[in-house]
């Protein structure tokens, strides 16, 4: 296995998008192991002397076998190419990622801490029971590390959730603006027209006054005109009229 791959292979994954702002300020690392009945645990070195970007290891034992101690990057870094590892468990959350893997040849364990896909901090042991405690450690130390952006990626959706909303109501504020606008355009242009037709039926309900005087003028000259000329026609009698009145 590639360790410098970590980050596209196929592992138990816990998915989150972002890098983190502050990795220099975190909280060191301390792995404890358990005492056991026949060993002899060291004091720890005081916290406040290991530098922020520092993994503390502070159990040991006389057992050299059972002892955590940091490893070699380099020589894990060159086993990983080699792939003479075996990937037993990883653990990731944004652009952290911790692996626990086994050297079969040695047989030795490394507990890795890897950043952006880096190598970032190692440990290695004999014992799979201490190696499993400095992994779960690390599981807790990248747990630590990545709230802030965990955070940051929810406030960071809840942003654009909100900005999606004011473009939303931004866009529909705008056709509400539109409708309202064309609607009072129609209604100008119905309100002319209308006045236009009013005043339109207005000019011609008088100029139908004005003709119909006209009109009843026109007939009524007709009208005696006719009478007029049928004064000027001799009256006959006619074959009837002298038989009734003989």
């Amino acid at each position: 296995m590639n360790m410098l791959n970590w980050r596209s292979g196929a592992t138990s994954t816990v998915h989150a998008t972002s890098l983190p702002n502050e990795v220099e300020e975190a909280v060191p690392l301390i792995v404890a192991l358990p005492a056991q009945p026949d060993t002899e645990v060291t004091p720890a070195e005081p916290i406040a002397s290991a530098p922020p970007s520092r993994v503390t290891m502070v159990a040991t034992q006389n057992n050299a076998g059972r002892r955590v101690r940091k490893a070699d990057v380099a020589e894990l870094e060159r086993l990983s190419a080699a792939d003479a590892l075996v990937e037993f468990r990883t653990f990731r959350s944004f652009s952290y990622s911790a692996a626990l893997l086994f050297d079969g040849v040695t047989p030795d364990y490394y507990v890795a801490l890897c950043h952006d896909g880096v190598i970032w901090r190692a440990f290695t042991t004999s014992d799979l029971e201490s190696a499993e405690a400095a992994f779960r450690q690390m599981e807790e130390h990248i747990a630590k590390l990545t709230e802030g952006e965990i955070s940051r990626a929810q406030r960071k959706a809840e942003h654009q959730r909100v900005t999606r909303m004011i473009a939303q109501s931004e866009a529909l504020a705008e056709r509400l603006r539109n409708d309202i606008d064309r609607d009072a355009a129609h209604a100008q242009l119905v309100s002319t027209r209308q006045h236009d037709i009013r005043k339109e039926l207005a000019q011609l309900e008088a100029q139908r006054g004005v003709a119909q005087a006209q009109m009843n003028r026109a007939l009524r000259h007709v009208h005696n005109l006719t009478v007029t000329n049928n004064e000027s026609i001799p009256h006959l009698q006619t074959r009837r009229e002298d038989n009734f009145r003989k």
